[in-house]
């Protein structure tokens, strides 16, 4: 593998970044697993999922990484759309991706099904919109992925997508950054609780 990605960088080497470029954005979007390079000097690169899969590990198995990319796409929607979008605005994500309703797609499968399994498994939430007759719904994320993801790994997978920065969104930026500061404030009251417990512990001891 290491001799045939050798020779691939130096039949196309004027042409390597651009080729990386968009086999990570098809692998965002098809599978929800970003390119990272983790290797400068010798220019290795890994493949990273944007869910961190928590231990009930209920979206696994068979297709496991295409209904990652499609997650990957609801959340970014959900995300860009203020914290809850539409059934019409989901749709009108996936016709552009030539998902259509109804119509069982090659690779994600029936996407109505897929979407009531992300319900399902607490990736998405579903509610009614309020004094919509035939009910309408709109979609929030769901406690599994404030759990497995984040706004700024939706947000860096968002800008990946149009080639800039996550800093030239600046609203959404600012969003993304309001949580990741909260993440790391629960995380370090966290630890000092522990640390409390552990040092109340130790105290209760005598060693001869």
């Amino acid at each position: 593998m290491v001799s045939f990605t050798r020779s691939f960088r130096e039949k196309y080497k004027n042409h390597f970044q651009e080729i990386l470029r968009r086999a990570s954005e098809f692998m965002g979007l098809a599978y929800g697993m970003d390119v990272k390079e983790v290797d400068t000097t010798r220019h290795c690169s890994a493949l990273i999922s944007l869910l961190q899969c928590t231990s009930d590990g209920r979206l696994n198995g068979e297709g496991i990484m295409p209904k990652t990319g499609l997650l990957i796409t609801v959340l970014c929607v959900i995300f860009t759309k203020g914290k809850r979008a539409t059934e019409e605005d989901i749709w009108e994500i996936f016709n552009m991706m030539g998902i259509y309703a109804g119509q069982k797609h090659f690779i994600y499968g029936e996407p109505k099904k897929l979407i009531s399994d992300f319900v399902q498994e607490k990736y998405l939430e579903c509610e009614v919109l309020p004094g919509s007759d035939p009910p309408c719904y709109e979609f929030l994320w769901g406690p599994r992925a404030h759990a497995e993801t984040s706004k700024m790994k939706v947000l860096e997978f968002v800008a990946k997508m149009h080639d800039t920065i996550p800093s030239a969104f600046p609203s959404w930026y600012e969003e993304a950054l309001r949580e990741e500061g909260e993440r790391a404030r629960l995380r370090f009251e966290a630890m000092a609780h522990v640390n409390a417990i552990v040092s109340d512990d130790s105290g209760r001891y005598t060693y001869v």
